[in-house]
């Protein structure tokens, strides 16, 4: 007996904060066959942040102002308002995020492992695998999660570090002192966590990213990162060692040794811990996306993939030229940019997206993104 497909005009692969905006988006132009699959729950990438952790983009309910919550991920929504405070915890943005898919009746469909992704013909035709039968598609919206594909290479040895996504609480860590290799955000996060709990860390970086200035957050230290750095520095429980790669780590009798680009080597005697980032879940569809290297998929002007017509990607990994969207505020600006090419090719009408416009949700001219801060 042949497979039995459904089909269905979209399918957006992801339940958090990018697959529910995405979503959201396309209710507002009246697009109603479309589903949201998600292999675990709404907010999946949120949930395994480590419990200390917040958002270090500030919530509040300026809607009424005209100025959208940096965090939301829709109009007429804000997680200030909804969770009730400035810097959520993931868990405390996930409830957010449920609330959206519920008051939006959005058809989120959890515990759905996508397994493939194929396109064939011309115009493409998507056929989505997935572990509760295929789906036959016009467009796939990929918006899969960062924080469940972490980056674990890099240098010899690195397998034998944890992983900062894979720590639950700062707490729960045994030893008083741990090596962090990478000192961006989430090494970063990392050493105040630890420091609060009353634990030492040494951080340490081939640059000195708590040092860096420039305009553009995504490649700083965020303000509200920054004071909780200081915060802890004047207590001695927090070091950091830039200007020193770490290039291989192995383990010994008593511990962990960590080899330094300039000779040295360093004991640990707890597991480091390896603040390295993500490599996004785009790299499961590889073969649809031409890439920059390993790093990110090259898109077209409306996010979309320059060698698969119909695949669009929306979230933290999208790039435009040297701009980065791995921000919540920055990434949702996008979404009426790839729900108005959809819209159009099913000729339905765009109109309703001139209200995010007018809130700054519908980011379609990138000249303005280069601006420097006078002071």
């Amino acid at each position: 007996m042949a497979k039995r497909i459904r089909s269905i005009d979209i399918v957006i692969v992801g339940a958090g904060a990018a697959g529910l905006g995405m979503g959201v988006t396309l209710r507002d132009l009246g697009i109603e066959n479309f589903v949201i699959l998600d292999r675990t729950a709404v907010g999946a990438s949120f949930l395994r942040w480590p419990r200390q952790t917040r958002f270090i983009t500030p919530s509040f309910n300026s809607n009424q102002f005209g100025t959208l919550d940096l965090n939301a991920v829709c109009l007429h929504t804000s997680p200030a308002f909804s969770v009730g405070v400035e810097h959520p915890t993931g868990a405390e943005y996930a409830g957010y995020l449920r609330g959206v898919a519920k008051y939006f009746d959005l058809p989120v469909q959890t515990g759905v492992d996508v397994l493939s992704v194929s396109a064939r013909g011309r115009p493409k035709e998507f056929r989505v695998e997935t572990s509760r039968g295929d789906i036959r598609a016009r467009f796939v919206v990929w918006a899969g999660g960062e924080m469940q594909y972490p980056r674990t290479r890099g240098f010899r040895g690195a397998e034998h570090c944890l992983h900062y996504s894979k720590v639950t609480s700062w707490g729960d860590l045994s030893g008083e002192e741990r090596c962090i290799i990478g000192g961006s955000e989430s090494g970063i996060d990392a050493a105040v966590g630890l420091a609060a709990s009353g634990r030492r860390a040494v951080v340490f970086d081939r640059e000195e990213p708590w040092e860096r200035k420039g305009s553009d957050p995504s490649q700083l230290l965020s303000p509200f990162t920054k004071e909780r750095l200081n915060a802890v520095i004047g207590s001695g429980r927090v070091k950091l060692r830039g200007g020193r790669a770490v290039i291989g780590v192995r383990p010994t009798d008593n511990g962990y040794q960590l080899a330094l680009d300039n000779g040295n080597v360093v004991h640990c005697a707890e597991k480091p811990i390896l603040a390295s980032g993500f490599v996004g879940s785009a790299s499961l569809v590889r073969s649809l996306f031409e890439w920059q290297g390993d790093e990110f998929p090259l898109l077209t002007e409306n996010d979309e993939s320059t060698v698969t017509k119909g695949l669009f990607l929306v979230g933290p990994q999208v790039r435009q030229g040297d701009i980065i969207f791995c921000f919540v505020y920055k990434f949702r600006q996008r979404f009426a940019v790839v729900a108005n090419q959809i819209a159009r090719r099913m000729r339905v009408s765009t109109e309703p997206l001139e209200e995010y416009r007018h809130y700054g949700m519908y980011l379609d001219d990138l000249s303005c993104c280069g601006d420097e801060c006078a002071c």
